[in-house]
């Protein structure tokens, strides 16, 4: 299967773990976040996130715990095509701006995170992520090399196999509401 039929397929299966049980699942991701980052040296550690569209999980109810407990937040702002994210410090409940692509962004200062948080339409074992095809994180994961980058994504979401090409930067991990996929061995 090609990636744009991969795409729209795991975009129907993303849609239907949604509506299905989308808030239990945030909760759930939430728990399996705060499980997997817990650690003394949380406090004072920058953690990007991203704010939700269409059916994607929910990670917010994560950020706002990881706020509590001590953790700085930004999220992503999507430039021109070509150019890597850049990440805006956040706090929860504060305004957004509107983004390319349906994407909300805050207006904060750039940061640098020490971990990051990304979205997917599908995944495998082998720590493939399926995007949306802009290359956006692609772009984006070699320039943070010290960053902790975790896939976030309905359990629903795993397939058996994505083709890769050379440029797709895997995911050494993936959080759903209900584990973690830990790629072994580490890319």
């Amino acid at each position: 299967m090609t990636k744009p039929a991969l795409r729209e397929a795991a975009l129907r299966t993303r849609a239907h773990l949604a509506a299905h049980g989308g808030a239990q699942a945030a909760a759930g991701l939430a728990r399996v976040l705060l499980t997997h980052l817990a650690r003394p040296d949380l406090r004072g550690q920058t953690i990007a996130g991203y704010y939700p569209i269409g059916s994607e999980i929910d990670p917010l109810p994560a950020l706002h715990a990881l706020a509590q407990a001590g953790a700085r937040l930004c999220l992503p702002e999507t430039p021109r095509r070509g150019l890597p994210l850049l990440f805006r410090a956040w706090q929860p409940d504060a305004p957004l701006m509107p983004g390319r692509f349906g994407t909300q962004h805050p207006t904060g200062p750039v940061l640098t995170p020490d971990i990051v948080l990304v979205p997917l339409l599908a995944f495998d074992r082998s720590g493939n992520r399926l995007g949306y095809g802009a290359g956006y994180y692609d772009l984006t994961l070699p320039t943070l090399p010290r960053a902790q980058v975790i896939g976030c994504a309905f359990d629903g979401q795993e397939l058996a196999a994505i083709p890769a090409e050379p440029h797709d930067h895997k995911l050494p991990a993936i959080a759903t509401e209900a584990r973690l996929v830990s790629v072994d061995p580490p890319v």
